[in-house]
């Protein structure tokens, strides 16, 4: 769509698009010349919309939290997500995993060798020495927010926390590559060289994701690759840094019991943590984590 100066600009701000996205897309349209890949309209929020995810994150930030002070060797994971679902309701949101794609319950709980994915169970009783991801996502007047943390039950060991530890130090390392106008491929780089440097591997068949207006929006966020590769990120992106890391091999399979929970092909133990980071002027802003 072509826009005269004075026309309403298209990302809904109200504002002239002289005043508003002008600029913004003279710098995209110059970059796509050259051969980048830049992102298109529809997955660039505006200041509506970015207010509308901050509002989401505050009630999954809030599940997170709650799971944190409660969570305890002998407790179910149907018990978490019991948790997870009423905090959500309560106050007004919807878990957005509950029913997607058929999905049944409201989070994610994932042990040990579970990737991602994992369906919470009444049968399943946390005990001492396990390492478990609690992935919660919520909408919030239509708009969504995601993010994920690992938790060590009991005496965990050496090994299993040094895994928890530097795979949290990974996603940091690929929320530091975020940068307005870099690129995408920056993030997979720096996860992926921390990671192997540790003697890990990263997951290659699932990574992060845009979110905010869906669940799950373009860009696919890789966990691995090369720096200055990939999309373009500019201001108003919203994405997900959430690297699996695995102690063991890369490779993963899906649960046919379930079509549903992801495991490591080795059994080897795997951990993720996940945040929502806005994309600003400037630099970024972590959203939920």
């Amino acid at each position: 769509m072509s826009l005269n100066r004075n026309d309403e600009c298209w990302c809904g701000s109200g504002l002239k698009y002289k005043k508003c996205h002008l600029g913004f897309d003279e710098k995209l349209e110059k970059l796509k010349q050259q051969g980048y890949k830049v992102p298109s309209r529809n997955i660039i929020k505006n200041k509506k919309q970015i207010e509308g995810i901050r509002k989401s994150a505050e009630i999954n930030n809030g599940v997170l939290d709650l799971i944190s002070n409660n969570i305890r060797e002998g407790m179910s994971t149907e018990k978490i997500n019991k948790l997870a679902h009423d905090y959500t309701v309560a106050r007004g949101g919807v878990p957005a995993t509950l029913n997607y794609n058929g999905f049944p319950k409201s989070i994610c709980t994932s042990i040990n060798d579970e990737v991602c994915h994992g369906i919470p169970s009444e049968n399943v009783i946390l005990k001492s020495g396990d390492i478990i991801n609690v992935d919660a996502s919520t909408i919030f007047n239509g708009y969504y927010s995601d993010a994920s943390r690992m938790f060590t039950i009991g005496n965990v060991s050496e090994d299993a926390r040094k895994l928890v530890d530097v795979t949290k130090e990974c996603l940091y390392k690929g929320v530091e590559a975020v940068r307005p106008w870099g690129f995408l491929g920056d993030i997979g780089a720096a996860i992926q060289e921390h990671a192997e440097t540790n003697g890990y591997s990263v997951v290659r068949d699932l990574g992060g994701h845009g979110t905010g207006l869906k669940f799950q929006e373009e860009p696919f966020v890789y966990h691995y690759g090369n720096r200055g590769e990939g999309m373009i990120l500019v201001p108003g992106m919203v994405i997900t840094i959430e690297p699996m890391i695995n102690a063991g091999s890369h490779k993963v399979f899906v649960d046919a019991d379930d079509d549903w929970t992801v495991l490591t092909e080795d059994g080897s133990l795997s951990a993720q943590w996940e945040h929502t980071i806005l994309v600003t002027e400037d630099g970024i802003e972590i959203i939920s984590r």
